[in-house]
């Protein structure tokens, strides 16, 4: 896919099924890295409690073929930062017209200012039993999230 490219379909596999699917406009693609913009793909709003997703809301996301996670940038209508929403997923695969990763359940929510950071759904992990399917990849994603959390605390979100 080159930088070119206008438009690729965004997939979340969970569990082996489709959890979502969603149109987004590349931005850049380096061979490792691929960033697109969407905007909110889901039904309505999403309140979290600490942040809201709602239509309109626009997502830079940055997704990588070396890395097991994604990094998404979320900004009101009106340009304004909400905060990070980062996945722990398998390395994107891209081919076909379609960005495909693989949630591993593990969540980080960073705040606009930093002060919030959020380790999200580790109870939803370790209930998935992927520690027991594949060892190795259960390992691989908590290592993702650590690492995530600490760019957070070092204020490296966006990593790209």
């Amino acid at each position: 896919m080159s930088a070119n490219s206008a438009d690729v379909t965004v997939v979340l596999l969970k569990a082996g099924h489709t959890k979502i699917r969603y149109p987004a406009t590349v931005l850049s693609d380096d061979g490792t890295g691929v960033s697109v913009r969407a905007e909110w793909a889901g039904a309505g709003v999403r309140d979290f409690g600490f942040v809201r997703f709602e239509p309109g809301d626009v997502f830079t996301e940055h997704y990588w073929r070396d890395r097991w996670y994604a990094v998404k940038e979320v900004r009101n209508a009106a340009g304004e930062l909400k905060g990070w929403y980062c996945d722990v997923t398998r390395p994107a695969e891209v081919s076909g017209g379609q960005l495909v990763v693989e949630d591993l359940d593990l969540d980080l929510w960073v705040s606009a200012d930093g002060a919030t950071v959020l380790r999200l759904d580790e109870d939803e992990f370790a209930s998935s039993g992927l520690a027991d399917r594949d060892p190795v990849a259960a390992g691989r994603a908590v290592q993702a999230l650590d690492e995530l959390e600490l760019l957070a605390a070092r204020g490296q979100l966006p990593y790209v």
